[in-house]
């Protein structure tokens, strides 16, 4: 085990992406349930704060030599992100009220609800173009507000797998909306 984990922080260090993968795989749960643990927030905001910190130890992993090394390391990541994460948005709230932000005064109520509903129309559109098994998690987790861990176990997978699919969708969506001028 001691060499299966500094074989894979050396080739993550070295830039190898199939050992970025796998560690992607490996620790995404645990860096999760650290999230959540650590912030008692809600599930979107825990998954943001595991995607920065995956980016981070990206960045900056050096071969490591025992798991335990690599886990303590992994959570002091999370940790710091997660307060840069609060932080920020403590900020954001306090600019805001600074501001008095007004939500939607840029567009009158009529022409935003018809925007809106085309939008609606098009992207149900897209969606229905997707894998059968791709639309089934897309609405156990958005239209029934289902949360990762409910979703991966309810089809069996890790909490990872969802999230990596699911993100895997929203970016294909976010590229048609691009090159079909609905974003």
């Amino acid at each position: 085990m001691p060499d299966e984990v500094e074989r894979l922080t050396a080739a993550m260090a070295a830039g190898d992406a199939a050992a970025v993968e796998a560690f992607y795989r490996r620790y995404f749960d645990l860096m999760y349930a650290h999230a959540i643990r650590l912030t008692g927030r809600d599930e979107s905001f825990c998954l943001d704060v595991v995607q920065e910190s995956m980016l981070r130890v990206i960045r900056s992993v050096r071969r490591v030599r025992c798991r335990e090394q690599l886990v303590v390391w992994l959570q002091l990541v999370v940790q710091t992100t997660a307060y840069d994460a609060l932080r920020g948005e403590m900020r954001r709230q306090r600019r805001e009220a600074a501001v008095g932000v007004a939500v939607g005064a840029a567009a009158p109520a009529q022409e935003q609800t018809t925007d809106d509903e085309e939008r609606v129309t098009w992207l149900r559109q897209q969606i229905a173009s997707f894998d059968p098994s791709l639309v089934r998690l897309i609405e156990l987790r958005y239209q029934r507000g289902w949360t990762l861990a409910r979703v991966a176990q309810s089809i069996g997978v890790s909490i990872g797998t969802i999230d990596g699919r699911l993100r895997r969708a929203l970016r294909e969506l976010r590229r048609r909306a691009t090159e079909q001028g609905h974003d």
